[in-house]
């Protein structure tokens, strides 16, 4: 059984179709991406497996169950982490703080345990520092563990948002466009970090990239998109070289006319 599904998922914006009949299975243990021109529907897909939008038509399954009637704040409770485009964090709080946000789904205490202070609180609250220091390493954060976000750079913050994604331990883990922005350096970093998220950590991975090269390093399957429609799934070489994906990111030229790339 697939970790994943989505079946003819289609999602309209009033007269504007983002997604349409989009159908795939990300299996557990694998690194699927989604590629494809701007606004052809990838980002919109997050959101749907987010709970952000909702289906018109269509099912989304995790784990074998629909997830179609869970609320959005429930989905990291299911084993779903994200990044976003646009980075999320909280800029007047340290790096250990935003991490410590991602370990709301493992919170067990209440309230008036919270207020009280009380040796399970306390215990708590080492595990979870615990589980944060292990994320610091993996990702080399180490050097700012106390810095403040407004400080870092852009490139770090990215590193931060994964890292807050990765506390929550999730099953499935969506990274979207988690190279954007970045060097050439740090996107090698982002390239390692996704082969060990997935082989160290047994995190399923699910991407929306528009790098190609990272896209070949990492991916084990493919699926590119155009307007809001599947045009080709298989293995990165296999959708590279589809002639409906060329079409859509060049253009298709005559006897008469060149491609531009």
């Amino acid at each position: 059984m697939s970790l994943l599904e989505l079946e003819n998922v289609t999602l309209r914006f009033g007269g504007v179709t983002a997604v349409n009949k989009v159908s795939f299975n990300v299996e557990e243990g694998e690194v699927f991406a989604l590629v494809g021109p701007n606004g052809a529907g990838k980002s919109t897909i997050f959101n749907l497996i987010s709970r952000i939008y909702n289906p018109v038509e269509g099912d989304i399954r995790f784990d074998g169950k629909s997830i179609l009637q869970t609320p959005p704040h429930q989905i990291a409770r299911l084993g779903i982490a994200r990044t976003f485009q646009n980075i999320e964090l909280f800029e007047q709080a340290t790096v250990m703080q935003n991490l410590l946000v991602g370990r709301h789904r493992h919170r067990q205490s209440n309230m008036w345990t919270e207020l009280g202070f009380t040796p399970f609180v306390r215990a708590e609250e080492r595990r979870h520092r615990e589980a944060i220091e292990k994320v610091i390493d993996f990702l080399d954060l180490q050097a700012y563990r106390d810095k403040y976000i407004a400080g870092l750079p852009y490139g770090v913050r990215k590193v931060v948002e994964m890292g807050r994604a990765l506390a929550i331990e999730p099953r499935l883990l969506l990274l979207d466009e988690p190279a954007s922005g970045l060097s050439v350096e740090e996107t090698q970093d982002v390239a390692f970090w996704v082969e060990d998220i997935k082989k160290q950590m047994g995190v399923t991975v699910l991407m929306v990239e528009h790098d190609m090269h990272l896209v070949s390093a990492v991916s084990d399957r493919v699926l590119a998109l155009a307007d809001g429609k599947m045009l080709s799934l298989g293995t990165p070489h296999e959708v590279q070289n589809d002639p409906k994906v060329i079409e859509a990111y060049i253009g298709v030229a005559d006897e008469h006319q060149e491609v531009l790339a």
